[in-house]
């Protein structure tokens, strides 16, 4: 059997492990059936970008092929109560991307949330009330600008919940929100403390770059908090082993150790490996 790439043990305990291999013949290998909780990953989105291992530009039919293979695997791994939280983003080009993936899963998995993951947005002091502390309209996140007289600048993506069955409980409240009127607290019945429902709309904005490949190494890496959230929104307790296909530097990894839960995860790139071991040894 194929070593582990990278491996990290706290308290006597294998918590992290790293695979240099294909997703698909490394879950067959590595990963027993109806053993993993929760499955965070970003795959490839089949426009172009510049990876240092992977072609990212397969012909479509051979592009949903392949994601349907990935997915028959982690229907496999995935307990009967599991979930898959799987991050797409399309292009201003063609926006069906996300929307052609989730629907090629369709025999695996039924689809119980959809997220907006927003990274940027502007607000308009007018909108918000008298209730905050905002002085002035706002603008906050970072997205990369686009000059074009057809499209407008693309500041989200799509995070797909998938479960087996369709009616697993989640944790609403362990990413909630407090309430801005507190009089809500006490109006609603179901109330219990002073927070809400965050709702499917997420923003996570990037960190500001500045050193360009230094900070971001990975084309397209995703927030540490993504992760982190999704595994709250499943429910820390009854996490037992998260699985990231894709790991990339390893924000799905780095939000497991927070969280202090077992984690796998594989790329072909040992570059990417590289970077995500650093990190995740670094990280607190």
């Amino acid at each position: 059997m194929k070593k582990a790439y990278f491996s990290n043990s706290e308290n006597g305990s294998i918590t992290t492990s790293l695979f240099s291999q294909d997703c698909i013949s490394g879950m067959k290998q590595h990963i027993q059936d109806s053993s993993v909780s929760v499955v965070v990953t970003s795959p490839p989105y089949n426009i172009g970008i510049k990876y240092s291992q992977y072609t990212d530009n397969l012909s479509n039919v051979n592009y949903i092929k392949w994601i349907r293979k990935v997915g028959k695997q982690i229907d496999r791994i995935l307990e009967p109560g599991g979930a898959l939280f799987l991050n797409i983003g399309g292009t201003l080009c063609n926006p069906w991307i996300p929307m052609e993936i989730a629907t090629s899963l369709r025999d695996y998995f039924v689809l119980q949330n959809v997220i907006h993951w927003v990274k940027s947005m502007a607000i308009s002091k007018s909108d918000v009330g008298k209730n905050t502390n905002l002085t002035s309209d706002i603008a906050i996140g970072h997205y990369k600008p686009i000059t074009s007289k057809r499209f407008l600048n693309d500041c989200h993506e799509y995070i797909f919940h998938f479960t087996k069955y369709g009616n697993k409980e989640i944790d609403r409240l362990a990413i909630g929100v407090p309430y801005q009127d507190k009089t809500n607290i006490k109006r609603w019945k179901s109330n219990k403390t002073d927070k809400r429902c965050r709702g499917n709309v997420w923003f996570i904005p990037y960190e500001t770059i500045q050193n360009g490949y230094r900070q971001r190494p990975h084309p397209a890496s995703f927030p540490t908090k993504l992760p982190e959230m999704c595994i709250k929104l499943h429910g820390v307790e009854e996490t037992k082993l998260v699985v990231d296909p894709f790991v990339g530097i390893g924000s799905t990894a780095i939000a497991c150790k927070r969280l202090g839960i077992p984690f796998i995860g594989f790329d072909i790139d040992k570059a990417y490996l590289d970077i995500a071991s650093y990190r995740i040894i670094s990280s607190k």
